[in-house]
């Protein structure tokens, strides 16, 4: 059974920002001649990296909600220019939209098993994406999305 990450896409305000800048990203590496995949850099190596791999995603929590999801490809522990030691969550650059869910802020990342993770949205993705970002919350908030 795999086991997911979750992070806080921190300056992203919606699903629409954040595949903006995904999308923006991809561009500016296919000019450089370089594969397309989402790199995010964190401090910390994750320590249960053979259940990551295993089918394991990246979920995101855009403005206190789990949003969606990027399915992780590679764990490269690094070590910057500073001497400092770093990992690469390398990720498929095709975000899925999720079921929305609640989340408090925190700092770093969290371990969350494939039971607790949130459902993809699946064909209906489309049409709630589409709703503007203030409306959607207030959708979920009274328990109709």
């Amino acid at each position: 059974m795999p086991l997911h990450l979750v992070k806080l896409a921190v300056g992203c305000e919606s699903i629409a920002d954040f595949k903006s800048y995904l999308s923006e990203r991809m561009r500016a590496a296919k000019a450089r001649g370089e594969k397309q995949q989402h790199i995010h850099i964190t401090r910390m190596v994750p320590k249960r990296d053979a259940e990551l791999l295993d089918g394991g995603s990246l979920y995101w929590v855009i403005r206190g909600e789990i949003a969606l999801r990027e399915k992780i490809l590679a764990i490269e522990p690094f070590r910057d220019g500073e001497g400092i030691n770093r990992c690469r969550l390398i990720m498929e650059p095709k975000p899925v939209t999720v079921a929305p869910r609640p989340l408090r802020p925190f700092q770093g990342w969290r371990y969350l098993t494939d039971k607790d993770a949130p459902p993809d949205l699946g064909k209906a993705a489309a049409s709630i994406e589409a709703m503007p970002e203030p409306m959607r919350r207030e959708l979920r908030e009274l328990g109709l999305l």
